[in-house]
């Protein structure tokens, strides 16, 4: 919500993000991450953007409701505060996935593996008199071939992300 308002409002006012930035004496990209939802500004951010924008501070956050001087920079601590927490959580929940996705292809790669230990390479012995049999073949020995030459790679690369993701206590 806070990421659209911001974005909605400098458009309104017909301010690029190169001029609220250095409006608020940040960088371009600070104001891009607000506005992808990246990141959120901290309380005295939100209340310099808001001179800069000539909004109030609630309607940045999405309300309506007319609240005193006091009660705006609690009000304003409380919203970033659950803002925060749900971007900790969607990282959170995309660490697990993406280590989730390499334990998974760990077991894909080791069964692979397995299986063309299993197999020996059959196509060895056929009969390539027939081009049906010879492009199977070819094409089982290319895979076959470029398998056993990434597999390790790819492998190491995923347990070593397996390590960098898996949760720290």
């Amino acid at each position: 919500m806070l990421s659209e308002n911001i974005k909605a409002i400098r458009k309104s006012k017909g301010l690029s993000q190169e001029e609220l930035a250095i409006k608020l004496n940040v960088v371009r990209q600070t104001i891009s991450k607000w506005e992808q939802g990246l990141s959120v500004p901290d309380s005295d951010m939100l209340i310099s953007i808001s001179e800069v924008l000539e909004t109030p501070v609630s309607t940045l956050l999405g309300e309506t409701v007319i609240e005193s001087k006091v009660d705006d920079l609690k009000a304003i601590s409380e919203k970033l505060e659950i803002i925060n927490l749900q971007l900790a959580q969607r990282k959170t929940t995309r660490r697990k996935i993406l280590h989730w996705l390499l334990i998974s292809l760990c077991t894909v790669i080791v069964t692979i593996s397995a299986v063309l230990i299993v197999l020996n390479s059959p196509y060895l012995g056929w009969n390539y008199n027939d081009p049906e049999t010879t492009v199977i073949g070819v094409i089982f020995h290319a895979f076959e071939w470029l398998f056993v030459r990434l597999a390790p790679i790819i492998l190491i690369g995923a347990i070593v992300g397996i390590f960098l993701t898996r949760k720290k206590v």
